[in-house]
């Protein structure tokens, strides 16, 4: 334990109290869990090594981070406000909106400008998420990104 490799998501789950979202909503859930085990630095500070499983729910307004090892062992709970997010994810389920009416519709042009728009709304999330978790989980940027789609996912549907 304790090796680098050790320090990764192995498991994924969210909150399955919360009603089914849009087809759209749910393809980026599917896909961003799929990428974020597929590749993925997660590490609880102070813990020894994983891998993790996490459970990302919504209680009372706030966010949710339950961790576990692999074998079920509990980690850590992490529970944030919501308020930091809610300004972000209200932009960026508006801007995918346009993006997805954008697709069906408009030029490749307008489209690449509103994904830019989308994908800095996306990073502006990713880098809120890790920075509420500072100093309580380090990830990389790219797994920063793939579970601020899923506080998205779980936001829109709660």
């Amino acid at each position: 334990m304790g090796t680098k490799g050790s320090f990764r998501l192995c498991d994924v789950v969210l909150d399955d109290t919360i009603g089914q979202a849009t087809p759209d909503v749910e393809h980026e859930r599917a896909v961003a869990i799929f990428d974020l085990i597929e590749e993925n630095t997660f590490e609880p500070i102070g813990h020894a090594g994983g891998p993790y499983r996490l459970h990302i729910s919504l209680l009372d307004s706030k966010l949710v981070f339950a961790i576990r090892t692999e074998a079920g062992e509990a980690v850590a709970t992490h529970i944030l406000s919501l308020t930091p997010f809610r300004r972000i994810v209200k932009d960026y389920f508006l801007i995918c909106e346009s993006y997805y009416q954008a697709i069906r519709s408009a030029t490749p042009s307008q489209i690449e400008a509103i994904d830019m728009g989308r994908r800095g709304i996306h990073n502006e999330g990713s880098q809120t998420l890790m920075d509420r978790l500072s100093g309580k989980i380090r990830f990389d940027f790219d797994t920063a990104r793939r579970l601020f789609t899923l506080v998205c996912v779980l936001y829109w549907r709660g």
